[in-house]
């Protein structure tokens, strides 16, 4: 009878350690009686592949991004100012290692939240947790809370992800407190974990945003401090698609026009 050959694929040591990380202690503890069968690696890899998958699943599913377009789908021939090559290096995620915020500036519906996104599955894939909000959403949900502690305990919501992006800040305007709440999430992230932030406004205009707030000085301060900063200019990509599906129906419906007059 042929002997059990050992797999060769990978040194007994690290297979070991892959069985300890897995948890299969009782494995690991009579490692003489298994380190020899053939089913024994394809097993552990098959184990780990599976855990990495539900792990991702559910990392996706408590980030909240959503549907999104692939950046393979975005026209970097429309935008008149876009540094593609940027957004290329970014998506190497190498501002995660360096703790650098990301802020995407730009007018409304030109791309800035599918790089957003983008960018945000990049980490999850790469194994990092991540939480995609829109501003008005973390705003009011920090603002309603009634006790100390309640507050305390949903700011380490927005603390506590490897990488948090913040969507759509500048649509709309906000008190002092809010801008205040927004500070809390900023500090307590700065120098820790970076922000993924879009932004219609310059930040010459985030008075606007936070009328009479006496810290936005120091808001802007301290998002930019170690920060890539994303301009894009650009028409809207909604209107320029809305227009072209329009078009689109109209030659279609010539078509059948046309097409029912040569049968008439």
């Amino acid at each position: 009878m042929a002997r059990p050959r050992k797999s060769p694929t990978i040194p007994d040591e690290p297979l070991r350690e892959l069985a300890r990380s897995l948890g299969f202690y009782a494995l690991v503890d009579d490692w003489g009686t298994y380190r020899e069968q053939p089913w024994l690696e394809q097993l552990l890899r098959k184990e780990e592949a599976e855990r990495k998958r539900r792990s991702l699943e559910r990392r996706i599913r408590t980030s909240r991004v959503g549907l999104f377009k692939s950046i393979a789908d975005f026209d970097f021939s429309w935008p008149q100012r876009i540094d593609r090559e940027q957004i290329q290096d970014l998506l190497t995620l190498q501002f995660l290692d360096d703790i650098t915020n990301v802020i995407l500036l730009g007018p409304n519906g030109v791309g800035k939240t599918m790089i957003a996104k983008n960018l945000l599955y990049q980490a999850l894939q790469r194994g990092a947790t991540a939480s995609f909000v829109t501003a008005s959403d973390m705003l009011n949900d920090l603002a309603v809370q009634e006790t100390p502690s309640a507050l305390q305990r949903r700011l380490s919501k927005y603390t506590r992800p490897s990488l948090l992006a913040i969507d759509e800040l500048g649509y709309l305007s906000y008190d002092h407190r809010h801008a205040d709440l927004l500070f809390e999430v900023v500090s307590r992230r700065y120098g820790n974990k970076p922000i993924l932030l879009t932004t219609n406004k310059p930040f010459a205009e985030w008075a606007e945003v936070f009328p009479n707030a006496s810290c936005v000085v120091t808001l802007v301060d301290r998002l930019t401090h170690h920060a890539e900063i994303v301009k894009i200019e650009a028409n809207s990509y909604r209107r320029k698609e809305a227009k072209e599906a329009a078009e689109k129906k109209a030659k279609d419906r010539a078509k059948r026009r046309s097409a029912a007059r040569r049968r008439s």
